[in-house]
């Protein structure tokens, strides 16, 4: 035993037999540790009923496991006698590794956590489905600059130049492409105030209309009812008064009709005729029920409103087309008069044309 024990402090006392052992042992620490995550940790989430724990531990399983291993690393550099130059560099390799796997790691973290977080809108409010991805790449970007900073303390480089060039390209670039950035920064709005969706029916004040079909960070894409499709710079949507004709409570579109029947037509036949006119239509739906309105004793005729809803916007024309021949066959067939204008012209003739031609 005492002479295991002198051999023991015999290596020990080897500077390269010491950082051998100290690897080793943190190789065996790093296995240790892996087992309890993939194992004991993972045998306790099983009774948990989201799989986020699941997903973290199998996350975080592979960095930690390097991390160990990287700083039983780092111990047995500073063991061993070797130039000051190469143990700096032999550092800066170990927080190069570090830096590496952890970013990776985070930003599988972060895109896990938003994905989960974005599917709990009862609980979790401030994160949505459609914000998520601007969540995502906002992460990505940060911790990206953040492992890049690191990264250069981590190789003994003066950070203060590269900020200096990073800004100044910053403000040439801002110039430069002063249009794109704004379009940028108008689909950040965009998404994050989210005044419309895919698949909604918008019109916009400078006079286009159409469904839209994709939402980017540049633009937004519209199909118009013609199947062309048009794209909006988001920094023009921006700045434009939105009309959503899919917003509100629900997706019905109310369409209105204007009639205009004769004088001395019964009023009460009128609104049942145009009352079964509307029913009869398939694309006005049934909930909530057609309306009819008596508005106003015209000039020349009195004026009824139908008001009718339709499932969806772009049902429109459609319905419009259905309820106005609807409304002229039943109407036309009760022999309700519609009227329209009339003129009567009066012909009178120039002074003296009778004398011209009595004389002719």
């Amino acid at each position: 035993m005492e002479e295991f024990s002198a051999f023991v402090q015999q290596a020990w006392a080897e500077p390269w037999l010491r950082a051998g052992m100290t690897v080793i042992g943190a190789v065996i620490v790093a296995k240790v540790t892996e087992i309890v995550f993939s194992r004991i940790l993972v045998r306790l989430t099983v009774k948990t009923d989201t799989d986020l724990d699941d997903k973290l531990i199998e996350l975080l399983r592979r960095p930690v496991f390097v991390t160990v291993v990287c700083v039983g690393l780092y111990s047995a550099i500073s063991m061993v006698d070797l130039n000051a130059g190469i143990r700096n560099n032999l550092r800066s390799l170990v927080h190069t590794v570090l830096i590496i796997v952890w970013l990776f790691s985070s930003t599988k973290i972060v895109h896990t956590l938003l994905e989960v977080f974005s599917r709990l809108a009862d609980r979790v409010t401030w994160i949505e489905a459609r914000t998520a991805p601007l969540l995502d790449n906002v992460a990505r970007l940060l911790l990206f600059g953040g492992a890049v900073y690191f990264l250069l303390i981590a190789w003994d480089l003066n950070v203060a130049p590269w900020l200096a060039s990073a800004g100044i390209a910053g403000i040439a670039i801002g110039f430069a492409a002063k249009d794109s950035l704004a379009n940028l920064f108008g689909g950040l709005f965009v998404i994050m105030d989210a005044p419309y969706k895919i698949g909604d029916y918008i019109n916009l004040d400078s006079g286009e209309r159409g469904k839209v079909i994709k939402i980017g960070l540049r633009s937004t894409r519209l199909l118009t009812r013609d199947d062309i499709e048009v794209t909006v710079p988001n920094g023009v949507i921006a700045n434009a008064k939105v009309v959503n004709e899919s917003g509100g409570p629900w997706q019905k579109r109310r369409v209105v009709v204007t009639v205009g029947v004769a004088y001395g037509s019964d009023v009460r036949q009128v609104s049942d005729l145009l009352m079964s006119a509307a029913e009869r239509v398939d694309w006005i739906v049934s909930d909530p029920p057609p309306r009819i309105r008596f508005t106003e004793m015209g000039d020349s005729a009195l004026i009824f409103r139908v008001l009718g809803w339709i499932r969806e916007p772009e049902l429109r024309g459609r319905a419009i087309d259905a309820l106005n021949t609807a409304i002229y066959e039943d109407l036309n067939a009760a022999g309700i008069e519609i009227p329209f204008p009339q003129r009567t012209v009066h012909h009178v003739g120039f002074p003296g044309a009778e004398t011209r031609g009595g004389a002719g």
